[in-house]
């Protein structure tokens, strides 16, 4: 299958418009990988999204930790098809020098078999005694030793975003990527200035949680809940009251799956998408799974559509 690509920053590489977020592989304490899947699944996982047309995948050091890089260098080896890859340095207290940065970007290439990465961000807006300079300059540093494509922060406000933007355009580098916690059901990138500023300064923005733990996928309502597992057990928004409470916006999505032949989870994936300069890197720990997402792809909602999810989901902003 073919898609459109979006690029990574004002010009970035180019990837599909839809990501895969791969937290869920090999993460025992918040996924129980191992369990009820383990590698042979995520591989399917992989090679099914690859297969839809899905090009890129957003791992991290700490995811695993360490696996996830490991298991995406594995099954990047076994195809011939390019993929890109995005991944994260964690601010650990103890990194205070551009030389823990690349240190730290050299031990997650050597596990991803790579020799450099479509993308590197900063996972939290966090840097202690190193500096927010100080990091930004090592980042730049590493895009131009060419080991790292572009530069990306995760979880920033919009004075954060800024400040780590200033820094890098002094270096002639821009930043490329903010990813940030943003679906239907968690609007607040756009109330507290964040997709402003992204679109004011030409980034990104990679949306995770793009279907808010799957109260999208309209598996959950308030009749019937499956057993609930994990963080979803204290999460308010799993409670019958608060199923009840997002029932209007699940509404909206079957009645517009209904006209595609899509899931909603399908639909609230594709109105990220018309967000424009926004990625949703959804997971995905089966085949099935990542088939799914790419239901999200080759389609586009009328913008009458998008204005009535808009609506529907405001009290989420």
């Amino acid at each position: 299958m073919v898609v459109d690509t979006i690029a990574l920053g004002p010009n970035g590489p180019k990837v599909s418009p839809l990501g895969i977020g791969t937290w869920a592989w090999g993460d025992k304490l918040f996924w129980s990988y191992g369990k009820d899947y383990g590698a042979a699944q995520v591989r399917e996982a992989f090679r099914a999204s690859v297969d839809a047309g899905i090009n890129f995948f957003d791992t991290a050091e700490i995811y695993g930790p360490g696996e996830s890089e490991r298991l995406l260098g594995q099954f990047m080896k076994e195809i011939d098809r390019p993929v890109q890859i995005a991944t994260k340095y964690f601010p650990y207290p103890w990194r205070f020098s551009a030389q823990a940065v690349s240190d730290a970007l050299t031990d997650s290439l050597n596990r991803l078999q790579v020799n450099k990465v479509a993308l590197y961000q900063v996972h939290w807006p966090l840097d202690f005694l190193i500096g927010r300079q100080t990091l930004m300059n090592a980042l730049a540093d590493e895009v131009e030793k060419g080991r790292i494509e572009t530069v990306g922060v995760s979880n920033y406000s919009a004075e954060q975003m800024r400040q780590a933007h200033k820094f890098l355009a002094a270096r002639g580098i821009p930043l490329a990527v903010n990813q940030v916690r943003y679906s239907l059901l968690t609007r607040q990138i756009e109330t507290k200035g964040i997709l402003d500023a992204a679109r004011e300064l030409g980034v990104t923005l990679l949306a995770y949680s793009p279907l808010a733990q799957g109260l999208l996928t309209g598996k959950y309502t308030a009749d019937s809940t499956p057993s609930l597992q994990g963080a979803r057990r204290i999460d308010p928004r799993f409670s019958a009251r608060g199923l009840q409470k997002i029932a209007p916006v699940i509404n909206a999505l079957r009645q517009i799956g209904d006209k595609y032949q899509r899931t909603p989870a399908q639909v609230a994936l594709n109105w990220l998408i018309a967000q424009g300069s926004v990625i949703p890197i959804p997971g995905a720990k089966t085949a099935d799974q990542a088939k799914q997402n790419a239901g999200a792809l080759g389609w586009n909602l009328t913008q009458a559509e998008v204005e009535h999810l808009e609506q529907v989901s405001r009290n989420w902003k």
